[in-house]
């Protein structure tokens, strides 16, 4: 059963005993209730008759009866009285009964008060028959019988009427309940289309397809965006899968090819030559590279690469890299500007990597001539790392882009300097795990700058010495020529 059907049962049910329910208590309380006062008065009417002293022995066994003169006329056309001996012989009535003969309840001469609902000549009356002893007390004999009545037809006419009011509320909500099993498959519609449509995504494999009512505020609403949100993720994750593969295929090819080439021609030859055994070092080292990188994030991805984390002091850490560059010669100026003094807690490898490919990024894409900063600096609990450069720039819609995987801003470029186009996704990956992040700012022909952030980290041996006396350690202009060399990005 759908959810639609389930949901209506449901509601005829609930609808249903309420209404029951309802009904019940509306027709029962308010009948008993009047009925209850209708009984309290005829009785509280029958006290006021059968009061000691109006009923005396008369000789020979002759009851006499005396009453007020109020209670025996009675000439209101609602309530009637009527006094009958012990054998059911009429005594006294009142006066708007001079017309009627018989009893008003002729079941009523028991020994038990009693009422009683008839209806003599059409009419509904509510009786009280109660038997009278002498001087009120039941010990005494028995003389006759009391009844008093009263009209209700005012009462069955409110019967009715709540009756009517009862069918036409039925009616009513029955026409709602209706309504509603009309108007509910128009509010379950938008769902139906949501899943139309994702069968249909998921028949055609088509991911940029979008759900509808993705405009609505409500819950329908909601639910569309989140589906749209996690479609459209899904979309660039399958486009990522398929570049990679792409740009992974073409990649292995290229030294592949390289070295069958140059494994064809030794074999032409003979002998082994010296130039073709470097070039099929050069593509095995560099389809070594490729491999590693995409082993690295792959571990990553899959969450078993752990980190192995330590206090480090990262303006130590600069300084081992800029020396491992230094043993590289560019005609590009590198310079560090600033470099304060900072501890994190993260992987020495890792972060040593991040520095290693942000810098030969920088040094890669500035052109002869131009000039790479870095600075490390501690700025409101994080650590800072800033690499600048002179460079060809990015263009704007790329920007959002260079940390993907074997993206390139110039594609021609990039291979023949040995790049791979991981350097910048592996960064983003160690800042990520650390708890940091990679912001990238670019003109194109004025340069770029990543800035790298790094929650600090503060022990109390530092925080001590910081507070007794400033350890900040600065070094600017630190000046080393490279030249071109092929690493690893």
């Amino acid at each position: 059963m759908s959810i639609q059907n389930r949901l209506l049962l449901i509601y005829t049910l609930i609808f249903s005993a309420a209404f029951i329910v309802f009904a019940l208590i509306i027709y029962f309380f308010p009948s008993s209730r009047i009925l209850t006062e209708i009984d309290n008065d005829l009785q509280t009417l029958a006290e006021e008759v059968i009061r000691p002293g109006n009923f005396e022995m008369g000789p020979g066994g002759m009851v006499r009866v005396s009453i007020p003169e109020d209670l025996v006329t009675l000439r209101t056309a609602s309530t009637f009285l009527l006094i009958t001996d012990e054998n059911g012989d009429i005594l006294a009535r009142s006066g708007n009964l001079s017309s009627f003969d018989g009893l008003l309840n002729p079941d009523g001469l028991g020994e038990d008060l009693s009422f009683k609902l008839v209806t003599p000549e059409d009419t509904s009356v509510r009786v009280l028959s109660q038997p009278i002893y002498m001087e009120n007390d039941t010990s005494q004999p028995l003389i006759g019988y009391l009844q008093v009545g009263r009209l209700i037809n005012t009462y069955e006419s409110f019967i009715r009427l709540l009756v009517i009011a009862l069918l036409v509320g039925f009616a009513a909500a029955t026409a709602s309940l209706f309504l509603a099993v009309w108007l509910t498959p128009s509010l379950f519609r938008p769902l139906d289309d949501i899943a139309k449509t994702a069968n249909r995504i998921s028949r055609a494999d088509d991911l940029s397809l979008r759900v509808p009512y993705s405009d609505r505020t409500d819950e329908i609403g909601v639910l569309a965006r989140a589906l749209n949100q996690s479609l459209e993720r899904l979309d660039r994750q399958f486009q990522n899968q398929q570049r990679l593969l792409a740009d992974v295929s073409h990649e292995l090819r290229t030294p592949l090819t390289a070295i069958r080439g140059n494994v064809d021609l030794m074999d032409r030859m003979g002998e082994g030559d010296p130039l073709s055994l470097e070039s099929i070092r050069i593509e095995v080292d560099r389809m070594t590279r490729l491999v590693g990188d995409l082993t690295l994030l792959a571990r990553a991805d899959a969450g078993g690469l752990p980190l192995e984390k330590k206090q480090i002091e990262l303006d130590n850490l600069l300084f081992e890299v800029y020396r491992q560059f230094s043993m590289i010669e560019k005609p590009v100026d590198v310079l560090i500007t600033a470099v304060d003094q900072v501890y994190v807690m993260g992987d020495q490898d890792r972060l040593k990597q991040l520095f290693i490919n942000l810098i030969d990024n920088a040094i890669k894409y500035t052109p002869e001539g131009g000039q790479v900063t870095m600075s490390l600096a501690k700025l409101n609990g994080f650590a800072q790392f800033e690499v600048k450069d002179t460079g060809l720039g990015i263009p704007a819609e790329d920007l959002p882009h260079i940390f993907d995987r074997f993206y390139r801003v110039d594609k021609g470029r990039a291979r023949t300097q040995g790049g791979s186009g991981l350097g910048l996704s592996i960064a983003k990956w160690v800042a990520q795990a650390h708890g940091g992040d990679i912001l990238v700012e670019s003109e194109v022909g004025v340069g770029t700058t990543f800035t790298v952030s790094l929650p600090a980290y503060q022990s109390e041996e530092t925080a001590v010495s910081e507070n007794e006396e400033p350890t900040t350690k600065t070094r600017t202009n630190l000046r080393l020529p490279f030249r071109r060399q092929d690493t690893q990005n």
